[in-house]
């Protein structure tokens, strides 16, 4: 515990204070940033930075020419109160004195110190860059000597500290309970979005960078002889753009034919997207041999409850058709769905028009199960009819079985 003092204690809403160090722990290292509080000259002054706690002291970046960086090089060290403030929540209330916010809050007080020694700076701020992303610092570049130089970081030990939670809903007054207006709180949560790639990296984002999923929303890597699958990233988009600028590939698809490589990061984007909010897990193709980005495909509304999942969006550059390349993504897709997700029911979709996509799909061994009428709209905002197909748990190790024989080598004739 944090003993209270004098600055610590609430005059108001004192059941909303603790002093509990593992919470105030906990809350400083869910934070990304501060806001640093000092004075300089008589004058308040407010920093916004970042921070990381290593056991019981914080410490917070700056530049060796801010201001109250360098006031703290003075022999007493700089007096500042540091708060961190996560906002759980906006609580509305019948009456507008009544409105609120949930939210979880530390503030400290004490002397901070410039961090002067290199090696305790050098870890303070590898501990800065893991926070940022787990497993970054062996993922990056070093500081240089010059880059240490020019940073400075302040220690402020953690011994007056206190916590201010607000966890609840609405407290109005009991004789506003019958107006006719809404009541309640609308949860807000800081979520990951999508990683946006710097210009020129082509590196795919690393896994520290993507948030657990469920296994079935997880594009981990698929390897065959013909065809190796990986997450669909946006340094993909320029080679995807070569390999899908064909009009035939895009003649049945619901998307409109990206006519650059900018807007094919578009589609990309909406690929990424849509994985984020659960509805699809897209995967790049690449031909083992080469190396190539070849095209795309993906499971489409993945349901762990049912345990089923659609194939679809899946676009191959046409000088890699009847390569063996579509066959074996497809086996690769059914295998980690049937084997390892243990899914019971696969299906897939495509335009009642396109005669070449429904005789692949039955060459997989699915069954036609009918037809979907106006299920899909298309790029010029008409109407797809939809052929629906599925294959079922019980009817997968017979059509692996197909699938791996016509993807075996022809054994040439006896002369």
């Amino acid at each position: 515990m944090y003993p209270p003092t004098e600055r610590t204690t609430a005059t108001r809403y004192r059941d909303r204070m603790h002093y509990d160090r593992a919470t105030a722990h906990a809350l400083l290292d869910e934070g990304y940033h501060c806001a640093l509080a000092f004075t300089v000259d008589g004058e308040p002054r407010v920093l916004p930075t970042l921070h990381v706690r290593i056991d019981d002291t914080l410490y917070v970046h700056g530049s060796t020419g801010s201001r109250p960086l360098l006031a703290a090089r003075g022999a007493d060290g700089l007096p500042v109160c540091v708060a961190v403030t996560h906002l759980d929540g906006l609580v509305l209330g019948r009456s507008q004195f009544h409105h609120s916010a949930n939210y979880r809050s530390v503030v400290a007080h004490g002397t901070a110190r410039p961090v002067t020694d290199e090696a305790e700076k050098a870890r303070v701020l590898t501990a800065l860059v893991e926070k940022v992303a787990a497993g970054r610092s062996a993922d990056s570049r070093p500081p240089t000597r010059k880059e240490l130089a020019e940073t400075t970081v302040l220690a402020l030990p953690l011994r007056e500290v206190s916590v201010r939670i607000r966890a609840a809903g609405v407290l109005d007054e009991p004789a506003d309970y019958g107006l006719p207006y809404w009541a309640g709180v609308l949860p807000l949560r800081i979520t990951r979005g999508v990683p946006e790639p710097d210009a020129g990296v082509t590196t795919p984002v690393p896994g520290y960078l993507r948030p657990p999923r469920s296994p079935w929303l997880e594009p981990v890597v698929l390897r065959g002889e013909h065809v190796v699958l990986e997450p669909l990233d946006l340094s993909h988009a320029e080679e995807l753009y070569a390999a899908l600028d064909d009009e035939e590939v895009w003649r049945y698809v619901g998307s409109p034919r990206p006519g650059s490589a900018e807007e094919m990061a578009g589609y990309v984007r909406a690929a990424l997207d849509a994985n984020q909010r659960g509805v699809r897990t897209p995967w790049v193709q690449r031909c083992a041999v080469t190396g190539a980005v070849v095209g795309t495909t993906s499971y489409y509304q993945p349901d762990p409850g049912l345990r089923a999942v659609e194939i679809g969006f899946t676009q191959l550059g046409r000088p890699w058709w009847r390569t063996g390349i579509n066959t074996e993504a497809k086996l690769l897709l059914l295998t980690r769905a049937f084997a390892e997700l243990g899914a019971i029911r696969v299906t897939w979709q495509t335009s009642t028009l396109n005669e070449r996509s429904q005789r692949a799909i039955e060459r997989l061994g699915a069954t036609r199960e009918g037809t979907l009428r106006s299920n899909r709209r298309r790029a010029d905002g008409t109407w797809r009819q939809s052929a629906l197909y599925s294959m079922l748990a019980d009817e997968w190790p017979n059509a692996q079985v197909t699938l791996r024989e016509r993807l075996r080598p022809a054994v040439p004739a006896a002369s």
